[in-house]
């Protein structure tokens, strides 16, 4: 039997910058729900949810932690997600599962380069958020201007329902503009007595005014809370609190809270924000997905009399249980022993274990619903994204789409007894992480290992040798360039071998055109079965996908083309799939050579904070970098620069800053897009990689 009604149960994310306080929020709220006897902290490395040794050893989160509690009689299912930017995809992957979600942002640093990512991320799912401003004990910390870089710098809609009581030294607590009451945590250190009163004459005609902004905004999209303004009418607390959340259901407004999670002040409201304000799993529209056979498209209700339906959104290695697979149950229920359908592998498997998390530790469960976020003891060939349902009603959900790598580095094993587990190791880490990647070089044979930066493969590294005893050395990072075309142009390609007997005989032309950045490979078959027989137009398709893997400049990938089969011939006896897909792959060389093929770069998005002292020599080097200056501020007394820049030329900046600022300068960098490489450079890395010139380890 369920434990909680599906009504009363909440799915939400942790979400934020790296260093807002996403990880001592969580722990905080652990805490007051008696999850945890003792609040860990981050900077001890006693945090629960940051329960790897490499989490705790440099106090950032690396991987998304999952963890149940209870409120209000509510069941809250938290997932703490890191803020680094080359773990971007565990933010990915936990936002396509969760229903609703809180954003932290710190008092001092507002809307900061990776809150604008995870905001964007959270668009894309349409997942309704409530903004925590924490660090309002902070020198420095303005609220106000949080509230405005919601709204000027990811276009939300913030919607203050409290108002901060003091701030800096003096933060004491907040006011709730709903049931215009005061909660004040004066001294206490632990955060457990709060005395919640009424609001004092001072600040009586501050929180009126800001009460009927709010129900002013309100009533935009609200007709019978527009009525009641009009009329004049005192709109009470239960109704207002109905109406805040349709709003945030809707996402036409982000409620707004303020506390200092590490002063332990502001953490109860907020759980009661997430009970009063997020979705459940039944105010979220209904999952789609296809069916696998058919393709027709078909919804889930949040039900648990509605067949079953789970997404697999997490891979994990477990040193006791082996591979763990995290996945969250959309509709119907599933029970120990009972057998689930893989759709997207065509497979079937019992579950004989079924796991509720608590970060790294868990409780057997006998049965899931509708709803829950658990995991099980993986099946044989599961992976990130696949669907489990019921064999009897088949269903595929939308998978979960990652970034591509942008760097890339060699590895090699440092003994003879390391050769042989390298690649099971590689393997398994690859499995449970999409943005790693492994490939062999085919110029040098070489393994190479990509990921999201140079932070990304550190860890990989370090994981290795802890986990799984194996030792090996990391060449210097490079870039992962690809290559792309900028014109339209045509090429042929034949295959015709006679070798007695029956030979083989390929012949085909297409046409190749550019596409906009992001668009990837598309194939498409003009000839209507025509000049080439239908069976083989697949194989055609495969030998163009083969040939764009290793492009035509300098071996990169090639992206962002369509290749169209325009004609061809066939032979009655001779025609195979081989030669098809060989003759594929020669028209699509011949046809890049002629269309003006280019190499494409990742370009880095970067905010750089250092004191207004540094800003020449700072400029000077990013411009030496080919940096593009795309703005600047002033923050808390410091000069903030907004610039893009190529990765090829920022390895080793955080060395370079230090230098140039006496160790006062910090910086943040993530990926913002690939762009076309100037020619003296495009000629340059062509130059190295035919051996022209010196290789230079980080190009």
């Amino acid at each position: 039997m369920r434990s909680y009604p599906i009504e009363r149960v909440r799915n939400i994310g942790i979400m934020a910058h790296i260093d807002a306080g996403k990880t001592t929020t969580t722990e905080r709220m652990l805490f007051y729900t008696g999850m945890t006897y003792k609040i860990g902290e981050v900077d001890d490395g006693t945090a629960v949810m940051d329960w790897m040794v490499q989490e705790q050893e440099r106090g950032i989160t690396i991987t998304s932690a999952a963890t149940t509690c209870a409120w209000r009689d509510h069941r809250i299912n938290i997932i703490d997600t890191p803020g680094h930017v080359d773990f971007t995809a565990e933010v990915e992957r936990s936002l396509r599962v969760l229903d609703g979600a809180i954003a932290i942002l710190c008092g001092v640093g507002g809307v900061e380069p990776q809150s604008e990512t995870v905001w964007r991320q959270a668009d894309k799912y349409r997942v309704p958020r409530i903004v925590f401003i924490n660090k309002m004990d902070r020198v420095g910390a303005d609220p106000e201007r949080a509230v405005l870089m919601l709204r000027t710098r990811v276009a939300a809609k913030p919607l203050p329902v409290q108002i901060p009581l003091g701030r800096e030294d003096g933060f004491r607590g907040v006011i709730d503009l709903i049931d215009r009451k005061v909660y004040d945590w004066g001294q206490d250190l632990l955060g457990t007595d709060y005395t919640v009163r009424e609001v004092a004459d001072e600040d009586r005609e501050e929180v009126e005014r800001k009460r009927q902004d709010m129900i002013e905004m309100l009533s935009e999209h609200d007709d019978a809370l527009m009525a009641k303004y009009l009329d004049g009418v005192e709109v009470t607390a239960p109704e207002l609190r109905a109406a805040v959340r349709r709003a945030t259901l809707t996402q036409e407004a982000v409620p707004v809270l303020y506390g200092a999670s590490f002063r332990n002040k502001g953490v109860q409201p907020l759980l009661d924000a997430v009970v009063d304000y997020l979705p459940s799993p039944v105010d979220v529209r209904p999952v789609a997905g296809r069916h696998p056979r058919t393709q027709a498209e078909e919804t889930r209700p949040a039900s648990d009399d509605a067949p079953f339906s789970a997404l697999v959104f997490k891979i994990a290695n477990d040193p006791f249980l082996g591979s763990l697979a995290y996945f969250r149950v959309y509709s119907g229920k599933a029970k120990v022993g009972q057998a689930v359908y893989n759709s997207a592998k065509g497979e079937e498997e019992k579950l004989s274990r079924l796991l509720e998390m608590h970060s790294n530790k868990r409780t057997e469960v006998k049965e899931v619903y509708a709803g829950d976020i658990a995991a099980m003891g993986s099946m044989k060939n599961i992976s990130t994204g696949d669907t489990l349902c019921l064999k009897s009603h088949p269903i595929v959900l939308e998978s979960i789409r990652f970034p591509e790598p942008v760097i890339a580095a060699t590895i090699e094993p440092k003994t003879k007894a390391d050769h042989a587990k390298l690649a099971a190791t590689l393997a398994k880490l690859e499995r449970e992480d999409p943005t790693l990647k492994v490939s062999q070089d085919p110029m040098t044979g070489q393994t190479l290992l990509r990921g999201m930066g140079e932070l990304h493969l550190e860890i990989v590294m370090d994981r290795m040798e802890r986990e799984f005893g194996v030792r090996a050395n990391l060449g210097k990072p490079q870039v992962a360039y690809k290559e792309t075309i900028q014109a339209a142009a045509e090429g042929e390609g034949k295959y015709i071998r006679q070798a007695g007997g029956k030979g083989l005989y390929g012949h085909v032309v297409l046409a190749l055109e550019p596409l906009e950045r992001g668009r990837g490979v598309e194939f498409v078959d003009r000839t209507r079965g025509g000049s080439v027989p239908a069976e083989f137009v697949g194989d055609v398709e495969n030998g163009v996908r083969e040939a764009c893997e290793a492009g035509v400049v300098a071996g990169f990938p090639a992206t962002d083309l369509r290749a169209a089969l325009i004609g061809g011939s066939t032979h009655d006896t001779d025609a195979a799939p081989v030669a098809y897909k060989i003759a594929a792959s020669l028209a699509w060389r011949e046809a890049a050579a002629k269309a003006a093929p280019a190499l494409l770069e990742p370009l880095m998005k970067l905010e750089v904070v250092a004191p207004d002292e540094y800003l020449g020599d700072i400029v000077g080097d990013l411009n030496a970098r080919r940096g593009k200056i795309e703005g600047m501020e002033m923050r808390s007394g410091s000069r903030v620069i907004m610039v893009h820049a190529p990765l090829a030329e920022m390895f080793g900046y955080a060395t370079t800053l230090r230098t140039l600022t006496q160790g006062r300068g910090v910086f943040n960098m993530e990926f913002a897009r690939y762009e076309r490489t100037p020619q003296g450079v495009q000629d340059e890395i062509v130059a190295r990689i035919e051996g022209r010139i010196p290789f230079r380890a980080d190009a």
